[in-house]
Order: structure tokens, then sequence, then C-alpha cells
């Protein structure tokens, strides 16, 4: 367990001594107060992580301690201490908010048990709160069965084992956080917790606190001690997005962490070993903002340890029908996607990928009343299929002196033909899926376009 800031609260000074001496020889650092009123002081002005104190002082006792702690807002754990003890004085104190109750003499043995105990319980606490904010959020996981993703899901697989430090680059709504929880999911770390920041989301001034924690007085506003998510991700995972946003600075801290595997607060001076794993991600080429000065090449070595890129939608066409039906099962509905719809989808360039699309479904899925999506219920921009998305000229811009209607009609099929290839990296079976016809058909319209060329 991390080492923790434990306050002894006693009013006889020599058995503060011993208790300091015991929690220290457990690898705890120790404070100490006289009585209850000391002890509110040292809880303003340290980190305390847990109490422990006699029930009987003058002053203000251990009940009256536990009480004025609640009052104050002040959730740290308590454990009770005396040699006069009863039920009925135990069960006075857990109701105050005690957490262990130990009754006088007992050894170090006994108190390591109550101490560890009471730390557990803490982090188990601070764990829910934060899983009960993760627990509002969409489910989501990774959907799709062409030769682009198959090759994700196995390098997934194998950095997963390991605990190597992943880089995952792709463009904006390719799914960079749930390759990142995919791996965390898949992982001997999946009993941790999978911690996420979005560097880009918050303000520069923000992200090292959110990161690192801080304790009470750290700065204008620390009010109360905070835990940080690397701290909440110890014995797991934490997942950096937009790492070329994070303020070059704080990537100076960054780096310290990954070398030496310990944090410090902010305005604290406690070093905490931590075990977690980094993921970070980015939608930008990394090389390029480490020459723009956007990102530490020392940091881009530390990080790129495995590079992991994850393709756009537009070279994953083949995933549309299912994802379109995982996307409207996240809404509750079961649906199907007519052929015509599809073949616009398919013809549409995604610059927002997954993400857009996922608008798409929904907007879709308030006009549909059925069980089936057909073109009506696309935005207009996706509804013109191919030449809407290929950029072909109008009719009318196309015509010249000649009007040969034959010449200009297999004119702009080359044209279609030729832009479907393009787009799919000359994969037949998908530029023909891509146009709305046949593998077999768009050999024949090539082989016919080659024969009509001029020689």
């Amino acid at each position: 367990m991390t080492p923790a800031s434990i306050l002894v609260v006693d009013d006889e000074a020599h058995m503060r001594r011993v208790l300091e001496i015991m929690v220290g020889r457990l690898g705890h650092r120790a404070h100490a107060a006289a009585d209850g009123r000391q002890a509110l002081q040292v809880l303003e002005d340290e980190a305390i992580d847990l109490v422990l104190t006699d029930m009987r002082m003058p002053v203000l006792d251990g009940l009256g301690l536990l009480s004025e702690m609640a009052a104050r807002g002040l959730r740290v754990p308590v454990i009770v201490m005396t040699a006069h003890g009863t039920v009925e004085s135990a069960v006075q104190a857990m109701k105050v908010g005690a957490q262990d109750y130990l009754m006088r003499p007992f050894d170090v043995e006994v108190l390591e048990l109550a101490i560890d105990r009471a730390l557990s319980r803490e982090q188990l606490r601070v764990e829910h709160d934060y899983l009960k904010g993760e627990a509002q959020r969409p489910a989501a996981d990774f959907v799709g069965a062409s030769a682009a993703m198959r090759a994700v899901f196995e390098q997934i697989e194998q950095v997963a084992a390991t605990r190597a430090t992943v880089l995952i680059t792709g463009e904006t709504g390719t799914g960079k956080e749930l390759a990142a929880r995919a791996i965390h999911q898949a992982s001997p770390r999946r009993e941790g917790l999978f911690v996420a920041l979005n560097c880009a989301a918050l303000p520069a001034e923000m992200v090292e606190a959110e990161l690192f924690g801080f304790d009470k007085g750290a700065f204008t506003g620390a009010v109360k001690d905070r835990v940080g998510k690397f701290e909440l991700a110890a014995g797991g995972t934490i997942f950096l997005d937009e790492i070329t946003e994070m303020p070059i600075a704080l990537q100076a801290k960054l780096l310290r962490v990954l070398q030496e595997g310990s944090v410090e607060r902010l305005g604290g001076n406690r070093s905490m070993e931590l075990d977690l794993r980094v993921i970070a991600a980015c939608n930008r080429d990394p090389r390029a903002a480490v020459r723009e000065g956007r990102l530490r090449e020392d940091l881009y070595y530390r990080l790129n340890v495995f590079a992991l890129e994850l393709p756009p939608l537009r070279q994953r066409i083949d995933d549309l029908p299912e994802l379109v039906r995982h996307l409207a099962a996240r809404q509750s509905r079961r649906i199907e996607i007519s052929a015509a719809a599809l073949d616009s989808l398919a013809a549409y360039d995604w610059p927002g990928n997954v993400r857009e699309l996922d608008n798409v479904v929904q907007r879709a899925l308030i006009l549909c009343r059925g069980s089936m999506i057909d073109v009506q219920h696309l935005p207009a921009d996706l509804r013109g299929g191919a030449s809407a998305a290929m950029g072909v000229a109008p009719a009318e811009a196309a015509i010249g002196e000649s009007l040969d209607l034959a010449s200009a009609v297999g004119t702009l099929e080359q044209r279609y033909i030729a832009e479907a290839l393009r787009r799919t990296g000359d994969n037949k079976r998908r530029a023909a899926a891509l146009l709305g016809i046949g593998e077999r058909t768009l050999w024949y319209k090539l082989e016919r376009g080659r024969n009509e060329a001029p020689s």
C-alpha cells in the first residue's frame, strides 16, 4: 500500500510518541496532536490520509473530534482507540463516523491491520465516487469486421498483455478512447480503474491540477485536498487524449512520471510511488508536432513504445452496415438500412468518421418511424450518392460542342469509376460497392473503357 500521512491524537505525550514510532515502522508518515482542537488545526494545515485518535481527551475528545470533522466536511477516515471501551461507546463512535475501534493495549500487527483496512476502504470510496461518474457515460465498444479493423484488434490483443506505453493516432472520431479502453479491458490491469483526461478540453492551468491533484491551500480556491487522476489510476490505466495539446512545461513533469513512476500533488511534499500504465493519443502526426515544438521529442519517444494507428471510416466502408445497426442499438432501436441509403453513406467521405456517422444515425432514427433507414432519412448532403461525394461536375457544366449522349455518359461513367478506385486504394470489390454495382459489372466497364480509349 502507498505510504500514508497519519495523524495521531492523544493527550498523553508518551503514548503519542509510541504511536508515532509504530506508525513510522509500518512505513507511514506520522503527525501528532494532543487533543481534538489541535487535531482540527493539523487537518486544516496538512494533507492527512487517516486519523488515529484516543477516545478520552481534555478540550475536545474523540467523539467531539468526529462530530466536528463531519460538520466541517473533512472526509478523512478515523480509527478510535480507548482503554475504557464498552459496546455502547464503540457503537456511538461508529455512528458519528469512525471506521474502526481499537481496545488498548494492542500490538503493532493489530494496528497495521486496522490502518490497512481503513485506507483500503477510503480508496474504495474514492474509486466508487469516480466510477459513479463514469457510469453516466453511454456504453460504447469497438465494432468492425473489415481487414483494417481486424488488424487493429490483433494489435490490441498483442499489446494489452504487456506493460508497454501506447501512443494511439488517428483522425478525430475514429475511436481512440475506445481503443485505449479495449487495451485496458484486455490487460491484467482490468480490475483497476481506467481514467481518461482530454488535454484539449481543459484550460492549460487546470490540466496540471487534474493530473497531479493538490493539497488544500496549494493555490487560491484549493479549499480542500483533491486526488489527482494519476493517483486514481494507480493499479490501472490512465488515458491522455490530445497529448499534443498539453502545455510544454507540463510535458516535462509527465516525462518525469514516466521515468520515475512517482507523482507529487501540487502544494505537497510527499512523493507517491504509483504503478500505472499510460496510454496517450493524438489526432495529428506526432512527428510533425515534435517539429512544430508542440510535443517534446523525449516525451514522444517515451510514449511511442507501441504505436497504434486507427483507420478512418472511409478506409473501412465494409463496416458501415454493422456500425449503423450498432449505433442504432445504443439508442434502443433495432434497425436495418436500405441498399440505396447504404450506397449514399458509402459514397460520402466522412471527415468526422464514426462520430459523424453516429450523428447521422441519430438524426435518421428521429425521422424513421419503421425499421428501415432509407435515403430520405439522411441529411441532404448525403442523399446525392456518389456524385455529391466525388465532386462530379453537374451535367450542364460537362456539355461541350458535341451532343453525343453515349460518349458523354461513357466519359462520366469512367470518371466515377476512376474516383471510386482512388478512394478505395484500387480495391475492386469495395469500389463496386461504392458505385452501387456488382464487381463483375465493374470489371466489364473497366475493360470497355480501356477498349474505347483513344490509342
